[in-house]
């Protein structure tokens, strides 16, 4: 089993890689339009991995109270790194800042926010139910993919070399291969902690869609066009839940 956490942990990681890719070969840069889309199509398969496979496997494991116990300490962490670490908002604000300290902070704080999620790479390994660790590693894998392109896009902004700014977005998603291991090592020791892993993971989720990826798809007048974003997103990943 610990393969499969090492294996699944450093493709979700890896996804930030592959999102940063196209930077290399794209001579324009997506317009809003796409990126929207995007970022409400990751929010629809994350929707769906939570309310489908997190919450529902952390209730079988416990009960309403840690899943709300759980939830709760997700959603606390998440909000106690938006309030000590700058926020993120990479489409919106960020042009124009030089690559200096400050650009080093907003890199930095990626790379912090991506504990979470590898987390939730972990704990979803140490369910006993067959196939919620690939489904939850798929489903981050997934997210990952845009904030490595919007990080490389970032990069590219400050004059930064292209390579250089795919290597940089790269960096940030590898320290969810750690914390997949903690997470599963964790919650392996400690069977009790099983549904409250899960359901922190699903805490962690729930906030950035709420929190970040919806916002973002819809801050630049694409609200419908990311909501059908969004919908084919959670069918779609409904889809490989039926599959697998």
């Amino acid at each position: 089993m610990m393969n499969e956490v090492l294996t699944g942990s450093i493709l979700a990681a890896m996804s930030t890689g592959v999102g940063a890719l196209p930077i290399l070969f794209l001579k324009n840069t997506l317009t809003h339009r796409w990126k929207d889309i995007l970022l409400a199509f990751t929010a629809g398969i994350m929707m769906a991995a939570v309310t489908l496979s997190l919450i529902p496997e952390a209730l079988s494991y416990g009960g309403v109270l840690q899943l709300s116990i759980g939830l709760l300490l997700g959603v606390f962490t998440l909000t106690l790194l938006e309030t000590t670490i700058p926020h993120i908002d990479l489409e919106h604000t960020l042009k124009g800042i030089e690559f200096d300290q400050k650009a080093m902070l907003i890199i930095a704080a990626i790379t912090l926010h991506n504990i979470p999620e590898g987390l939730s790479v972990g704990v979803s390994y140490a369910s006993d139910a067959e196939g919620t660790g690939n489904l939850i590693a798929f489903a981050i894998g997934l997210q990952n993919a845009p904030e490595g392109f919007l990080v490389a896009l970032f990069l590219i902004n400050q004059k930064i070399n292209r390579i250089r700014a795919f290597f940089v977005a790269t960096l940030t998603g590898i320290v969810e291969i750690p914390m997949a291991l903690l997470g599963y090592y964790l919650t392996s020791i400690v069977s009790t902690l099983v549904p409250y892993g899960l359901a922190f993971a699903a805490g962690a989720m729930l906030y950035i869609i709420y929190k970040e990826l919806i916002p973002e798809s819809h801050g630049d007048g694409h609200e419908t066009t990311s909501t059908y974003s969004f919908i084919i997103g959670l069918l779609f990943m409904i889809f490989l839940i039926q599959i697998f």
